[in-house]
């Protein structure tokens, strides 16, 4: 009976559940960006104010990522998703009520970024690979990350609708409660004792220290943490500020809120892709590929006219590039050091990520307010991008060298 009832975690359902979830937790996150105009307005803060606050979240989901992938790797995804699910719903119906810039820090920066590491798409994409067979994995990965991009997709037009109709405040109570789902749709992600995604030669148990230290002497793990941390500083800075910038550049604000919306519709796309080109090509290549696509498109974007044509194209565009890294990146830490501990160690190049995407949110609200322009981040963001895709080349895509031991 026990294993008839462990039978309904067949892959397609581990498959929609975890999506789901990505949808689900990265969706109001998406759409905070729109609370930046309203909530400085209504509480007499600058742009900085939230910027930080944002910029704490990033940085402290960076921070909890490799504890949260460590503790699932150890225990599970289950007690994980639901414990950090619980503390986003908490962060948002408290930000709802901050009143000072203090309780928006501790609110939307340091609650709601420990919260999102633990429940995020990226914990998802660690279940994933323990319990889905080889065979779905690169596109499992593609399909949870672009589960993600539809949350923001259809969280984006649904924050404007929801602050223009029942006000910012509200609009965060109600985060509140769908974000709660989450609960029961994790059942469906615990990791049995053998996961159907574990394959290969049998592997000595490794410790948690061991596995650090491995993929940190590890030259390509290395290469591969650094360069994440481009896509973070770009995709974070674009989110957060975009709508901002349009605005300043005389277009409504709607224009932001489909803007935000095209980039995550096209990322549903470019995620599915890069998980099915990761089984056919260098993932390296992908990587290169993408950052220096960025970049092109950043200078052209930047280069243009202000126009709702013009923003809207350059939206699909950087959409289809938006999280398009991660199949690639995840997909490169499996192969190197399989799947026992890939969480934890997709949770360090997250990190990176993070670290990025707190530079990218912060710099812009802070150097916003000194020059009145977003122009430096704009140049920081090409530069960087060019130097990513030159650092991912260099990747060695094969298996971590490690002694032989004889069968148990």
């Amino acid at each position: 009976m026990s294993a008839a009832r462990a039978n309904w975690r067949t892959p397609a359902v581990v498959l929609v559940c975890g999506c789901l979830i990505g949808l689900i937790s990265f969706g109001p996150r998406a759409g905070l960006g729109f609370f930046l105009t309203p909530m400085s307005a209504s509480l007499g803060w600058g742009r900085d104010v939230f910027a930080l606050a944002l910029g704490l979240q990033m940085l402290l989901w960076g921070v909890g990522q490799p504890f949260a992938g460590g503790l699932a790797d150890r225990f599970g995804a289950v007690p994980v998703l639901c414990i950090s699910a619980i503390l986003y719903a908490i962060g948002l119906a408290a930000m709802a009520y901050s009143t000072t810039p203090l309780m928006l820090h501790l609110t939307a920066g340091v609650i709601i970024g420990f919260a999102l590491a633990g429940c995020s798409f990226t914990l998802v994409i660690g279940a994933f690979g323990k319990l889905l067979p080889e065979s779905w994995r690169s596109l499992g990965f593609g399909a949870g990350t672009a589960a993600g991009s539809f949350g923001q997709f259809l969280f984006s037009p649904i924050s404007v609708a929801l602050i223009d109709g029942v006000g910012w405040q509200h609009t965060l109570l109600i985060f509140s409660a769908v974000v709660l789902t989450i609960l029961p749709l994790a059942l469906a992600l615990a990791t049995p004792k053998t996961p159907a995604g574990q394959t290969g030669p049998a592997a000595p148990p490794q410790a948690f220290g061991a596995a650090l230290g491995e993929a940190f002497w590890h030259r390509s793990y290395v290469l591969l943490v650094i360069g994440f941390f481009t896509c973070g500083f770009q995709i974070f800075f674009i989110a957060i500020h975009l709508p901002a910038y349009l605005v300043d550049r005389g277009l409504p604000a709607e224009v932001g809120g489909w803007a935000l919306a095209m980039i995550g519709l096209f990322n549903i796309f470019g995620s599915i892709m890069a998980g099915y080109l990761g089984n056919r090509m260098p993932k390296r290549y992908i990587l290169a590929a993408i950052y220096f696509a960025r970049s092109l498109a950043i200078l052209i974007f930047i280069m243009l006219p202000p126009s709702a044509v013009t923003t809207l194209v350059f939206s699909a565009v950087i959409g289809f590039l938006w999280l398009s890294t991660v199949p690639p990146t995840s997909g490169l830490v499996a192969l190197m050091f399989g799947t026992k501990w890939l969480t934890m160690l997709f949770g360090f190049a997250f990190f990176s990520h993070q670290i990025g995407g707190f530079l990218g949110v912060w710099l812009g609200g802070v150097l916003f307010e000194r020059t009145g322009s977003y122009d430096v981040i704009w140049w920081v963001s090409i530069i960087l991008g060019i130097a990513s895709a030159v650092i991912n080349l260099p990747i060695v895509e094969r298996p971590v060298a490690r002694p032989a031991t004889a069968p148990a």
